[in-house]
């Protein structure tokens, strides 16, 4: 406990009286000090004992005395000390009504007891106080570290840190969610905080904040968690004061050892990334003996059951507005997919999956389990994506996940169907598929599910099959503009109606043989026969390529 004003009065060897202020006397004291100055305001904290003889300062003046005792009330010291039978036989009367006015407690310290007295006596109780709260530190980082090796992991850590504190704590991971929280209605009170947290991801590691509560009486402090300049993490503690030395001590305690259990060392960073490329290349190579040898422990799992192949990249326009850190920058292609992978991870990691991620020259390739946490994940983090870009919805897949406008998320998705190493390198290509189409309508995910249920038509929107069938019906199209006759409009209506003259006739209200003629034409100025299946079929598509167009 803090050194009081009264813990002094109490102490049998200083032999202090109250000559004034005795109801707060309960006023903690930080220090002791003596000064003979008019003036000691500006060599003063708050806090202290001030101790004077009145060598200067003339304390039977009224008026003086007042002006320095409301001065240095107002600059936070706790107290006066005056020594009595130095200066003074006596305790001036005007010293002790100015006192009583400002509400300042006035001690009289007896000729014996000298001031380094007491002095030594404060020092001494705020190293008893120090001393308690280091060893309350220690044995706290003892309990932490002993909850954190538990089967509970942080979740008792929390527990603990908890207790300690007589507060509340909760933790997040890269992209924000409460993972754990102590006591368990603190899950409700941390998720209110998702702006301020993802306001202290933006910053580099270590970082900290206090937020300010409109909610509760509680104090909330952030700290972000992980040695590199991304933060793996965020701590929320809640207290109803603000963290005294023991308390500090417990925080950082649990700060350690949470990055500990979050963030993994480099090395083994990179001996997973280096094992992932060469699992993903054997799967690739048409290996998947030779991958599932490589993948052991770490992948095997992975590759035991169904999974899907992911492949992002980035695209223009504005950078994920939660999920990430503050470097790689975020705008950049390494920040938006390392901002992705931190979301499967995290996921992935609470449910103990496996997630086998590859940068691959600007892209990034992600072999998930299929229905695990990390593919859920990463359609959140689409519908995320879409939500805040405002923008329509495509159509739902067999999955029930909507694409969004991939503007909004700075990146867009393919995902493949299920599959197993033995045709992973068509799950690939799949993947591929899906994300050319997302690019191409600007989608955050699309599944290959979702193209294989839909039409080919909306392909055909891509400028280069536009170009082919400009190029491909210019020649009928310029015969039409002579006025010698309407070609195009007869070749839609006879592949419309497979070939049929007599129904093409009637749609077109002409004779069939005149539609029998404008045939010929067609394949003569084609140069290509109307019997070859392909040939109908590109002049089909082409006709469906440019519909609506000027000549149409």
């Amino acid at each position: 406990m803090p050194h009081t004003l009264a813990s002094l009065v109490n102490h049998t060897a200083l032999k202090l009286t109250v000559l004034a202020g005795e109801d707060r006397l309960d006023a903690p004291v930080r220090w002791a000090h003596a000064s003979e100055l008019i003036d000691p305001v500006p060599y003063m904290e708050g806090g202290e004992l001030l101790l004077i003889t009145a060598l200067k300062l003339d304390a039977e003046d009224p008026e003086a005395t007042r002006r320095y005792v409301r001065r240095v009330a107002e600059a936070g010291v706790v107290g006066l000390g005056f020594a009595v039978g130095v200066n003074y036989e006596d305790v001036p009367e005007a010293l002790v009504e100015a006192a009583r006015e400002q509400g300042l407690p006035l001690l009289g310290v007896p000729r014996r007891t000298p001031f380094i007295a007491i002095s030594k006596a404060v020092s001494a109780s705020v190293a008893a106080d120090q001393y308690r709260a280091v060893t309350a530190g220690f044995e706290a980082q003892r309990e932490l570290t002993r909850a954190a090796l538990s089967a509970e992991g942080p979740a008792e850590l929390l527990a603990r840190l908890a207790a300690h504190l007589d507060g509340w704590a909760a933790l997040y991971d890269a992209s924000g969610a409460v993972v754990a929280a102590a006591p368990d209605w603190a899950a409700r009170r941390a998720a209110r905080l998702s702006e301020d947290v993802a306001r202290l991801r933006e910053r580099p590691a270590p970082a900290s904040s206090v937020v300010s509560d409109t909610d509760g009486d509680d104090r909330v402090e952030l700290q972000s968690l992980g040695t590199g300049r991304r933060a793996r993490g965020v701590l929320a503690v809640g207290t109803g004061a603000r963290l005294g030395t023991a308390e500090r001590y417990a925080v950082h305690s649990a700060v350690a050892l949470l990055t500990l259990t979050t963030e993994r060392s480099r090395s083994l960073q990179d001996a997973e990334q280096r094992l992932g490329d060469a699992v993903l290349k054997m799967l690739l190579a048409g290996e998947p003996d030779h991958a599932r040898a490589v993948a052991g422990r770490l992948y095997g799992g992975l590759l035991d059951a169904p999974f899907r192949v992911v492949v992002a990249e980035p695209v223009a326009g504005e950078e994920p507005a939660s999920s990430g850190g503050a470097s790689p920058a975020r705008g950049s292609a390494a920040g938006v997919l390392e901002a992705l992978t931190d979301v499967m991870d995290s996921a992935a990691a609470r449910t103990g999956e496996a997630v086998l991620a590859v940068p691959d020259a600007g892209r990034l390739i992600v072999l998930v389990a299929d229905g695990g946490a990390a593919a859920d994940a990463c359609a959140a983090y689409a519908a995320e994506a879409e939500a805040r870009s405002g923008a329509q919805t495509g159509p739902r897949g067999r999955s029930g996940r909507r694409e969004a406008a991939n503007g909004g998320a700075g990146v867009a998705v393919g995902l493949s169907a299920p599959t197993g190493p033995m045709a992973a390198a068509n799950a690939y290509r799949q993947a591929e598929q899906a994300l050319s189409v997302a690019r191409r309508r600007g989608r955050v995910l699309v599944e290959h599910e979702d193209v294989a249920a839909g039409s080919v038509l909306p392909l055909l929107a891509d400028d280069a099959v536009r170009a082919f069938a400009d190029g491909l019906l210019r020649a009928l199209r310029e015969h039409d503009a002579t006025g010698r006759g309407d070609l195009v409009a007869s070749l839609r209506a006879w592949l419309a109606r497979h070939g049929q003259w007599d129904a093409a006739a009637a749609d077109l209200g002409v004779h069939r043989h005149t539609l029998r003629y404008r045939m010929r034409r067609v394949e003569e100025i084609l140069g290509r026969s109307l019997d070859d299946a392909d040939v109908r079929m590109e002049l089909w598509l082409a006709l469906k390529a440019t519909a609506g167009g000027p000549a149409d």
